[in-house]
């Protein structure tokens, strides 16, 4: 028994045991699944007698195993494996092509059946599907894991991610479940929600040795995408006087993070997919495939389900990314983080433009919570480095802050689903006045009683507020 040569990374995470009484098939099999699958992570046995304790001692995953072996034969060591071992995959690959063996094997618990004159594209394939069901199981696990103990393993890897928002925690164990695998994530939301710092968050959870290359792929036409990821040779058009390596050979054994996908062209969608499905890219100019063994992060703040439908998008590169996928909710969904990351952004801008960290008016809280923040934790933080360069001392001034949320943008849109009723019909419709009054009680509850934010929120000026919430309390007392 031997692993394959070693190498920093080991892909899949698990390792795949191949059971053969025949050396020359073996070596042979290893060959094609590092060339084609980009598979290392490889054991081989001899021996069918030795399976069970390499399986014990190694973190096997998969095995593929014949049948027709001396000593212990391949359905009896199958019904070991699935007894013994009821997570570890097993696929047969037989020099028998009888139905009959490969229903009884598949009954028996295995998970494909493959005869060894089977082209090698279907066998490739076949493995290709067992380490994803593999990878899919393990991750299930680690998931259930985390949310039933609603634990963090590394939470050190979030330290850049400001937040105390439950919905975040619950995307940071998803991430620890999902990074160990080797298939694309695909990574939405909002522009400013800090899709990045969530892929620099997944590299570092991998621990994969190679660098986070980070491409932005909006507005680049097809041959400047291919250029820029792939690379070319020398003297594939004019000026190319030298041979450039794309970000794909750049990125090495790391992670490509391609942020802005949802504008990628078609033709450059084809040529992302290949690179996905067969893990090999051409350089522009050359006829001689590179292997590419990073993994593939993906980010967008369009509804790439809509964009499918729409044919702006492939559904099959849309369902490859979409294998692993993450959401993160926008910054007016977590309002429990905006006194967090005001403090920490006032705190950064401070220490760079050199002046001490202000007290904060505790109103300034309530204007920000009533505040849908169009461009999330990046507009927060333009918001307050803009207060910090004004700032001089004592208490920081809301001036700055009150001019960039003008009553529009303060006050915002309505939210609701256009049939969603504004009042229940199993009640009588409110009068004006009585509207009126309703509108001013919830203003005046969602500023906590500050009467410049609650005029705001209403589109008035704060006299007329002041007015009314008299004329309310005269009304209420008479």
């Amino acid at each position: 028994m031997s692993a394959s040569s070693m190498v920093a990374t080991r892909n899949p995470g698990f390792g795949i045991l191949m059971v053969d009484d025949e050396a020359p098939f073996l070596r042979s099999l290893s060959m094609a699944l590092e060339r084609r699958a980009g598979y290392n992570h490889l054991y081989r046995c001899e021996d069918s007698r030795e399976a069970l304790g390499i399986i014990a001692r190694e973190p096997i995953g998969l095995v593929l195993l014949d049948l027709t072996m001396p000593h212990l034969s391949g359905e009896e060591l199958l019904q070991q494996i699935t007894e013994e071992h009821p997570d570890v995959g097993v696929i047969i690959i037989s020099g028998l092509n009888q139905v009959e063996t490969a229903v009884r094997c598949i009954r028996l618990g295995a998970f494909d059946y493959f005869v060894k004159t089977t082209e090698e594209d279907r066998l490739i394939e076949g493995v290709r599907r067992a380490v994803a069901m593999q990878e899919m199981r393990l991750e299930n696990q680690a998931m259930r894991r985390k949310f039933l103990t609603d634990t963090l393993e590394r939470p050190d890897v979030f330290a850049r991610i400001i937040t105390q928002d439950k919905g975040m925690r619950s995307v940071f164990q998803y991430l620890e479940s999902v990074a160990p695998s080797g298939q694309p994530v695909l990574v939405s939301g909002e522009s400013g929600v800090g899709k990045e710092l969530i892929a620099g968050a997944l590299h570092a959870l991998s621990n994969r040795p190679g660098k986070l290359v980070c491409v932005n792929v909006a507005g680049l036409d097809d041959n400047v995408f291919a250029d820029t990821l792939f690379g070319h040779s020398r003297g594939a058009f004019t000026g190319a006087d030298q041979a450039r390596e794309g970000m794909v050979e750049q990125a090495g054994d790391g992670t490509l993070f391609l942020d802005e996908i949802g504008d990628l062209s078609l033709a450059s969608q084809v040529k992302l997919l290949r690179l996905l499905q067969e893990g090999e890219y051409y350089p522009l100019g050359s006829d001689k495939p590179k292997r590419s063994r990073a993994r593939v992060v993906v980010a967008t703040h369009h509804d790439l389900e809509q964009k499918q439908v729409s044919g702006e998008f492939r559904k099959d590169l849309y369902y490859r990314l979409r294998i692993h996928q993450v959401e993160i909710p926008p910054l007016r969904r977590r309002q429990g983080d905006i006194p967090l990351l005001l403090d920490h952004f006032l705190a950064e801008a401070g220490a760079e433009l050199d002046k001490s960290k202000p007290t904060v008016p505790k109103e300034l809280a309530v204007l920000l919570a009533n505040y849908r923040f169009p461009g999330n934790v990046r507009e927060l933080r333009a918001l307050a480095y803009d207060a910090m360069s004004q700032h001089r001392a004592g208490v920081l001034s809301m001036d700055s802050f009150r001019r960039a949320l003008d009553q529009k943008s303060l006050g915002g849109e309505l939210t609701r689903e256009p049939s969603a009723p504004v009042f229940s019909p199993d009640r009588p419709l409110p009068t004006l006045q009585e509207a009126a009054d309703m509108l001013v009680d919830e203003a005046m509850r969602r500023s906590q009683g500050n009467q410049s934010i609650a005029s705001s929120l209403l589109g008035i000026s704060q006299p007329a507020l002041s007015k009314r919430l008299k004329k309310k309390a005269g009304d209420g007392s008479s």
